[in-house]
């Protein structure tokens, strides 16, 4: 199932909608404004919440806990070396790990596990700046098949990816 992350840059609180590959609405990501820690929502068209994504404080390392029903189902987390590529890891709630692996500033990497790719994230295709797909591999029966969840944490990951671009521009 591809998945079309449209961002609207510079919109309070960063809400935007994902759009499936037929142009209809599949999620809405609302940006909590004015709050200490970075959090996002996911709802479905009609609003109902899906998920929370939230920014980790006093963490050493980059990390964002995604949560379901108040229980965290994920936790992305930045690797501490990773000499050639960006990497981040997904812990999943079943003890399971996803790798996150590619360059995470221009949105060109890939999601996998031990069973093969989970997603693939891309924005090679668009010419808008804030415009990328999210190629989940719907075909799996485990959580990697499921758009909502691999969605929240491809939000994550921008996230995580948006506060390293900030640190290097200050730098």
């Amino acid at each position: 199932m591809k998945l079309l992350v449209r961002e609207r840059i510079f919109d309070i609180g960063d809400d935007f909608w994902v759009t499936d590959e037929n142009g209809e609405r599949a999620f809405w990501v609302d940006g909590k404004a004015l709050r200490l820690r970075t959090t996002f929502e996911l709802k479905d068209p009609e609003g109902r919440l899906l998920l929370t994504i939230r920014e980790k404080k006093l963490a050493i390392r980059d990390t964002m806990r995604i949560e379901r029903d108040g229980g965290t189902v994920a936790t992305v987390r930045r690797n501490l070396i990773s000499p050639f590529r960006d990497r981040l890891t997904v812990e999943l709630e079943d003890g399971t790990e996803w790798e996150v692996a590619g360059d995470l500033l221009d949105k060109e990497y890939a999601i996998s596990d031990q069973g093969g790719p989970v997603a693939s994230i891309s924005r090679k295709w668009f010419s808008l700046r804030d415009t990328y797909a999210v190629d989940v591999n719907t075909y799996r029966t485990d959580a990697g098949g499921d758009p909502a969840l691999v969605t929240a944490v491809a939000v994550a990951v921008d996230a995580i990816g948006e506060e390293r671009r900030e640190e290097e521009e200050e730098d």
